[in-house]
């Protein structure tokens, strides 16, 4: 096994460049090839299991690639999840694509810091381009354009943009009523008991108090959503403590159930309270892209004052990329920008005069951290790739394959859809109440996921234990969800008859 003497040492010499690069393309082709024969979830859920096949330390000297490919073939790769296996329907999927990873390898390749303008021009300028083509494809109303006064950025998650429209919101209701920072105590934020957490923990992060973000119930009345009438109810209650209404979390596509907010009604509310309503679209707001989806986001989205989606989780781009849109930039960047003399797009040879005119962006300013990657070369590839004709298809394929799904566990007596389907999402139970049939369903998930033939994961509503399928990987195909359906049934059968031994 050769070595890498410090004194040959060349990271970026072009031909062991394009040899490394290479040996990962070639290793990660062959594991998707075979990605179907991975257990789906980690093979090995032992703590600390990789720790004892790793030395203490690093290595002195360098070794060659294959060596390192051949540790994460046998040390790595049995105690991954395979989320791209075509049988993962846990959480919501995450997506990945040859054009992201060849746009993936651009931006990192070249490996540029857009955070201000003079940084890369060309990488600032292509992320607002872009943006703006995501948000004509879901159907975004033209006042978040950059061209209608609004604009977008690329965060890594969606709890990133949740912060960054908390601080804008705190900040601009501070100024709007005269408060300084102690009257933070009085800001309150509401949301819906299906609102994913990333909300509370963002709340507390711009330092609302906990005892001032108000999880307000859902029903099955209401298919789970949060309804308007609730919202209004809970506001007027703390106005009339003195407290201010602060920021309303509106969501497409629920975490655990895919439940969709009428974003109107709550922009009405929202507006008639001077509260900042921001919609949160993680996962279906790529079904937006499909007309006979986009109602659910577009109708009352021009009430909204942010808007986000995640392309990672169902529009073919890989981790991580969340897309923001917001209708004043400068509530957003007031909050979050600085400006200190080292960072200002100065021209060196006039010496003093800005370089950034209009249309210029300093994105360092609509986001949380100072450095960022350029991460709209990966989200381009996929738009200049697939073309929104083939992303429509790859969701409506998606869309069909869950109502199968959702049609099938119908036909079965011994089951129930505990919600309505929506989008790629089925939430199932074997029938029944009580804790009894809840551990039954428990026994049913732990032994479909340890099977190792597929994954999936669950919820708990109104008492309920649901198990979810997500469908939404690349390489899932109809006869992967066919399979997990009789993986369900089967086990079912064996746990059911088990039981009636017992």
């Amino acid at each position: 096994m050769g070595s890498l003497p410090v004194d040959t040492l060349q990271p970026l010499d072009p031909d062991t460049f394009a040899a490394d690069s290479s040996a990962v393309i070639d290793f990660l082709a062959g594991y998707y090839r075979d990605v179907d024969k991975y257990p789906v979830r980690a093979a090995s859920l032992e703590p600390g299991r990789l720790r004892k096949l790793l030395p203490d330390s690093a290595p002195e000297w360098g070794e060659p690639m294959d060596a390192i490919l051949d540790d994460v073939r046998r040390d790595v790769l049995p105690g991954l999840t395979h989320w791209q296996s075509p049988s993962f329907f846990a959480y919501f999927p995450m997506n990945a694509s040859s054009a992201a990873f060849a746009g993936e390898m651009l931006s990192v390749g070249l490996n540029v810091v857009p955070f201000v303008w003079v940084a890369s021009p060309a990488a600032a300028e292509l992320e607002t381009v872009v943006m703006d083509w995501m948000a004509k494809l879901i159907g975004l109303p033209d006042r978040f354009l950059f061209g209608g006064g609004g604009g977008g950025v690329l965060q890594g998650s969606t709890c990133e943009a949740v912060v960054c429209t908390l601080a804008a919101a705190r900040d601009r209701a501070m100024a709007r009523i005269g408060i300084g920072h102690e009257g933070i105590l009085k800001l309150v934020v509401y949301a819906s008991d299906q609102t994913h957490a990333t909300s509370q923990k963002g709340a507390r992060l711009v330092g609302i108090p906990p005892a001032n973000f108000r999880v307000i119930p859902t029903s099955s009345a209401d298919g789970y959503a949060l309804a308007a009438s609730s919202v209004h109810a809970e506001v007027e209650r703390d106005v009339a403590r003195g407290l201010v209404p602060l920021y309303l979390c509106a969501t497409v596509g629920t975490t655990g159930l895919g439940a969709v907010d009428p974003v109107r009604e709550l922009g009405d509310v929202a507006r008639r309270h001077g509260m900042w309503l921001h919609v949160d679209a993680a996962y279906a707001g790529a079904a937006a892209v499909c007309a006979e989806h986009r109602g659910h986001l577009a109708d009352g989205a021009e009430l909204a004052d942010s808007v986000s989606m995640n392309p990672h989780k169902w529009f073919l781009t890989n981790m991580d990329c969340c897309c923001l849109w917001v209708a004043d930039p400068t509530h957003l960047t007031a909050a979050l920008s600085t400006d200190p003399e080292y960072l200002r797009n100065v021209d060196g040879v006039a010496g003093g005069e800005k370089l950034a005119g209009d249309g210029a962006v300093d994105y360092k300013d609509w986001q949380i951290s100072l450095s960022r990657r350029f991460r709209a070369m990966k989200l381009w590839f996929v738009l200049r790739r697939y073309g929104a004709e083939g992303i429509r298809g790859y969701i409506r394929g998606h869309v069909a394959m869950a109502e199968w799904f959702e049609r099938a566990v119908g036909g079965d007596g011994r089951f129930e859809v505990v919600a309505k389907r929506r989008f790629s999402l089925v939430c199932f139970r074997l029938r029944g109440d009580g804790e009894e049939v809840d551990g039954v369903n428990r026994e049913l998930l732990a032994a479909v996921n340890g099977s190792g033939r597929a994954f999936m994961t669950h919820f708990v509503v109104e008492g309920k234990f649901v198990i979810r399928l997500a469908v939404g990987g690349a390489m899932t195909e109809m006869r992967h969800v066919r399979d997990a359906w009789e993986l369900v049934q089967r086990t079912a059968d064996q746990l059911l008859l088990e039981r009636r031994r017992r």
